[in-house]
């Protein structure tokens, strides 16, 4: 379905098979798994959160301060973070953190939002700039730190997941409730922006790939989780919640579990963690 009503679409995954996997985050905006399993979330404070497999929750920083954005983990499992006031640091296990940068090339970047990394260790970032300014921007930086704008302007740029052949990049424009599509030549450089999916829920934020290639998109105002096939042209509901308690204003998914056919999810209107059996497996990331 393309462009729906979405409070007449049944979910596939029906709300009852969601469980909180962890609980007392300050609001989690962001999820990552590290390579030995643990989950790894931020606070709207500045904190670090590690998860061990049982759900228990460690705090790993909490003096940061400012806002914590989008994580993600590096082909060699170092976690690098999205803080809005500070630009992109990395923080390691014991909680020490560095920062890694706050601009990209010229560009002093507005919001870092979320990242992703390829397998040569490339770093895509989105710098959302401000509400409804269209001035949001795609930036990626290369393994020796140095940055640049590659893409924009655009709305307020998101979310993103990068294809398992590292072909396609996907991100996330949410002002216009859209995804948007590159494709990634041989050489690195980008096709123009090209619509993906458009309707996407109401203010979609997170993305996750499985491994069938379909796009999944956890959208905030709407509670809901959309599966986008892997031509965007067919969307449909995954889960939804109308009392917006075990999905509450999800930010970001991952996949995760024993299986790897678990999605977790971060409740940003909670202080959960929650996760559920999605009958497919997710896409591997660089790091595992």
């Amino acid at each position: 379905m393309f462009g729906y009503q979405i409070d007449a679409v049944k979910p596939l995954v029906p709300i009852d098979r969601f469980e909180v996997f962890a609980t007392g985050l300050d609001h989690p905006e962001c999820i990552a798994f590290d390579r030995a399993g643990n989950l790894w979330a931020g606070g709207e404070a500045g904190q670090i959160y590690r998860i061990d497999p049982t759900g228990k929750v460690e705090t790993n920083a909490s003096d940061i301060g400012g806002f914590t954005g989008g994580i993600a983990f590096s082909p060699s499992d170092e976690l690098v973070v999205c803080n809005p006031a500070r630009g992109l640091l990395r923080v390691d296990a014991s909680g020490k953190r560095s920062i890694v940068a706050t601009h990209a090339g010229s560009h002093k970047m507005l919001c870092p939002n979320f990242p992703v990394f390829d397998r040569r260790g490339n770093l895509y970032v989105t710098d959302s700039g401000q509400w409804k300014k269209q001035n949001g921007a795609l930036l990626r930086f290369a393994p020796d730190g140095n940055g640049e704008v590659i893409a924009g302007p655009f709305g307020y740029a998101n979310g993103l997941a990068l294809s398992s052949d590292q072909a396609r990049l996907f991100m996330v424009e949410s002002n216009t409730d859209r995804v948007i599509a590159f494709d990634i030549r041989s050489d690195g450089t980008l096709s123009a922006a090209q619509v993906f999916a458009e309707n996407v829920g109401r203010l979609p934020d997170g993305l996750a790939l499985d491994a069938e290639g379909n796009l999944y998109a956890a959208c905030y105002a709407s509670d809901e989780i959309l599966r986008i096939d892997p031509s965007g042209k067919s969307q449909t509901r995954l889960a939804w919640d109308h009392h917006a308690i075990l999905i509450s204003r999800p930010t970001n998914i991952a996949f995760g579990g024993a299986d790897f056919d678990e999605l977790y999810v971060s409740n940003f209107g909670r202080q959960t963690v929650t996760r559920a059996r999605v009958g497919v497996k997710g896409q591997k990331l660089v790091n595992l």
